[in-house]
């Protein structure tokens, strides 16, 4: 029987357009601004050959092989995504600790977290935090009967985290490890974890922040310098310091795109962490609080799809799709953070935009399972209309 016209108006759309449309705005601004943020590193420094848009032509090489992965990933149902995500995680394990062999990882300004696969180096801290998502969202669907159980469902999951922690601190990647036990732990708690339990585990999460803070005389410099970034403008609070100058010149609608003074050798890590700051010198507040509005927009309708793949009964892609709203959230609010200095300094680029190899791929395969995780729950509603 062949749907009347008025009943086909009322079929949703293939994909959710305010996903789709603030994912891709998030990239393409992320490109035009790296290549803003970076020209004048590339021109002075032997290593890119002196090419001004030598950030910009490997950014977008990036981007497009992120592209492709994101639209070979759309392809995979998510049932496919749960049966081979126990074997993603291992694999990402494998990677991690990888790194750490020595002759394999490859160690840059004391941080050993990249794989050297010629051209590129590969980030396995990035990828585990897609793997971390699957993985938990699959752990949680199988442990569901028991998930109030302390020893059947908490504890088995606690004892993974603490060996994929073991790994990032070694390196030592502390954001990436503050990310992945957010994800897994935001999880747990939306797949319906008692609330005793995940305060338990807060409780248990602060400690060990705290510990390693104390225990760490750079981590500890840092706390101190974002107390105070004046204090040592010129040592410890010097990205800040430069950072909070980059905002305040930026006003409301700043400088113009390009004409930024803070990426001139000012600012480190301008094209990668600290790119919000360039952002708000070159397009002012006007410019972050739309940054803000895009990444609040994709998290909500991560959030939404979320919901409604539980509405119909779909447990683990829901939990998948809130999963990367929480990935992307709460990076993307540490990196805002720390840029506007609310937040000690970490190093953790700003998803989708910032420069990076292995964070672009990550990202639009991430971005490609929650358009598919859409896209399967439309096709259902769909068939319901029909």
């Amino acid at each position: 029987m062949v749907p009347d016209l008025d009943a086909r108006r009322r079929l949703p759309a293939e994909v959710d357009p305010a996903l789709l449309w603030s994912g891709t705005i998030l990239l393409l601004l992320g490109t035009v601004m790296v290549y803003s943020a970076s020209i004048a590193i590339a021109e002075a420094s032997q290593y890119t050959g002196r090419q001004p848009a030598y950030f910009l032509i490997r950014h977008s090489v990036f981007l497009v092989v992120g592209l492709i992965a994101g639209g070979l990933a759309f392809q995979l149902p998510l049932r496919i995504w749960q049966k081979i995500s126990p074997w993603l995680f291992v694999a990402g394990f494998v990677l991690l600790a990888l790194v750490l062999v020595p002759g394999i990882g490859r160690e840059v300004n004391g941080a050993r977290r990249w794989l050297p696969l010629g051209v590129v180096n590969l980030q396995p801290s990035e990828l585990m935090k897609l793997f971390a998502v699957l993985y938990t969202a699959d752990y949680t669907v199988r442990k569901m009967p028991h998930i109030h159980d302390l020893k059947k469902a908490f504890l088995p999951m606690a004892g993974v985290m603490v060996m994929i922690s073991v790994l990032l601190l070694k390196e030592p990647d502390f954001g990436a490890f503050v990310v992945i036990v957010t994800i897994s732990a935001g999880i747990l708690f939306l797949g319906g974890m008692r609330a005793r339990l995940f305060a338990l585990l807060i409780a248990v999460l602060v400690t060990a922040f705290a510990v390693l803070i104390v225990v760490s005389p750079y981590r500890r410099d840092r706390i101190f310098g974002f107390m105070d970034p004046w204090a040592d403008a010129f040592g410890r609070g010097y990205q800040l310091s430069h950072a909070l100058i980059a905002f305040g010149r930026g006003e409301w609608f700043g400088v113009g795109l390009g004409a930024s003074v803070e990426k001139l050798f000012y600012l480190p890590e301008a094209h990668t962490d600290f790119l919000l700051a360039v952002i708000a010198e070159e397009l002012g507040f006007v410019g972050v609080a739309t940054i803000v509005v895009l990444f609040g927009l994709l998290v909500q309708r991560a959030f939404v799809i979320g919901r409604q793949c539980i509405a119909l009964n779909r447990v683990h892609p829901g939990l998948v799709a809130q999963g990367i709203g929480v990935w992307i959230g709460v990076q993307g609010f540490i990196n805002m953070g720390v840029n506007m200095g609310l937040l000690p300094t970490k190093g953790l680029t700003l998803p989708l935009m910032s420069f990076g190899g292995s964070s672009i791929l990550a990202n639009c395969v991430a971005l490609a399972i929650l358009l598919r995780v859409d896209w399967e729950n439309r096709q259902l509603m769909r068939g319901a209309k029909l």
